[in-house]
């Protein structure tokens, strides 16, 4: 039996009761093909199965997580930021509050003082240093050279531990330290005369000194012309000095019954450094 090779697929042959080969009397229309799917389906096929993007789903969810853990991070260490900006803020509103709040001052007195029967005049003011500021007043007494002040009129104050004391005309501070002490005085010569003169002084009465020590002193003498009119002179002295505690400061003039009577023209005060 002769075999057509020039067909592409095996021959079909019927078999009949007698065992031999016949030949089909036309080719078969229709073939049967039992063939694995072609190389390039079979990649397409495994590509799909692993995943998007060719990443398998176990790495994708892997990959998830690191994302999260990531951002989360970034939003704990923003929390982080802000509660310390708001602490900051808190701080700052404590140091600007405590920054203008001073301890208030204690005011003391020796035991002398206690004792006298004029209470000194004293204006305790709470976050004050000690200052006080005198102006001079119209006597009916005559006191010998030591001038004696007003604590209350025009803009005289005393403030801190400061006291003025009407028995000696003194201002008492109850505190150490280094002080700015100023005295102005203005005298009406009403017989002026090239020999007129005076003197204008500071001192202080200190616990432990018998005599008063001299802080401060003014000599004015030729202050007037030929004429034998009357004439105004001043004279201002003032000097940053220590003091002690209890320390009381006065002022003295030759001529005290020459003051003139304006508040302003005759001063005394004093004020912590």
């Amino acid at each position: 039996m002769s075999v057509d090779q020039s067909y592409p697929f095996p021959q079909v042959f019927l078999v009949n009761g007698g065992g031999g080969p016949e030949p089909s009397d036309q080719p078969p229309n229709l073939v049967p093909c039992w063939s694995y799917p072609p190389p390039q389906e079979r990649a397409r096929s495994r590509g799909k199965s692993r995943g998007c993007m060719g990443v398998s789903p176990s790495l994708s969810l892997i990959v998830l997580m690191l994302f999260l853990l990531v951002f989360a991070a970034l939003g704990f260490e923003a929390y982080q930021i802000i509660n310390m900006q708001g602490e900051l803020r808190e701080l700052k509103k404590v140091h600007s509050a405590t920054e203008f709040t001073t301890p208030q001052t204690k005011i003391e007195f020796d035991s002398p003082q206690k004792q006298i029967g004029d209470k000194p005049e004293l204006i305790e003011e709470k976050n004050n240093r000690p200052a006080a500021h005198v102006t001079g007043r119209i006597e009916t007494l005559e006191f010998p050279k030591t001038l004696r002040w007003d604590p209350h009129a025009a803009r005289s104050f005393l403030s801190g531990a400061v006291a003025y004391r009407f028995e000696d005309g003194s201002l008492q501070v109850n505190e150490t330290g280094l002080y700015h002490i100023y005295s102005r005085v203005e005298l009406i010569f009403q017989h002026c005369s090239p020999t007129s003169s005076f003197i204008h002084s500071v001192f202080v009465r200190r616990a432990g000194h018998r005599s008063p020590l001299t802080l401060m002193e003014a000599h004015r003498a030729g202050f007037c012309s030929q004429s034998r009119h009357a004439w105004t002179t001043e004279s201002y002295l003032g000097s940053a000095l220590k003091l002690q505690k209890f320390d009381r400061v006065f002022v003295n003039a030759s001529h005290p019954d020459y003051l003139s009577h304006a508040h302003y023209g005759n001063f005394f005060g004093l004020y912590k450094i």
